[in-house]
């Protein structure tokens, strides 16, 4: 099974009661596709979702996410790097590159300049790093996003767009707003 990262914007807003309504609508389809959900960022503006899974292959989700309302969508492969850190990611970078690039170079930077995140208290958690070398998705805990971006402008670091979030993963996500007990995927 492969680490799949699917990026998702939306033309209006899911908001929580919208991401469960996805999330329930997707749940049934997870066996068939042999997906497994692992977590999944919900922009505070609920116009964005970034969730990942585990599974065959990015066609799969794909197939999987035909029908969700998104108006852009990507779907890509990626490897997992994780910092060691045991905190709840509450912002989300997303990187977007025209050329590969090695994510050593990138952690290099971001290690030069680490009192750039310690100066706006922000700790960096993990990344997803597409195998194409093109995309990444990085978590951080900071006190907002407005942190992340000053840091990440002060290391001079590439970013498309920084966004907090609300992290859910299967552990932390077992009834919906109406109360239900379902355990829905996104």
């Amino acid at each position: 099974m492969d680490e799949i990262v699917l990026q998702r914007t939306f033309p209006q807003p899911l908001g929580e009661t919208g991401f469960y309504a996805l999330a329930r609508e997707t749940m049934d389809c997870l066996d068939l596709y042999r997906a497994q959900w692992q977590e999944s960022f919900l922009a505070e503006q609920g116009n964005r979702l970034v969730c990942r899974f585990q599974a065959p292959d990015t066609e799969s989700l794909r197939q999987l996410s035909r029908d969700d309302g998104a108006r852009q969508k990507s779907v890509w492969a990626a490897t997992v790097h994780e910092a060691g850190v045991d905190e709840l990611a509450r912002v989300i970078v997303e990187r977007s590159f025209d050329e590969p690039v090695a994510i050593e170079d990138l952690q290099a930077r971001e290690d030069a300049a680490a009192g750039c995140l310690q100066l706006h208290r922000v700790r960096f958690i993990r990344s997803l790093f597409s195998r194409d070398r093109q995309s990444m998705v990085c978590l951080y805990a900071a006190p907002d996003a407005e942190s992340v971006r000053l840091a990440q402008q002060q290391a001079k670091m590439p970013f498309q767009s920084i966004w907090a979030c609300r992290h859910y993963t299967p552990e932390n996500f077992f009834s919906s707003p109406d109360g239900s007990d379902s355990t829905p995927a996104p």
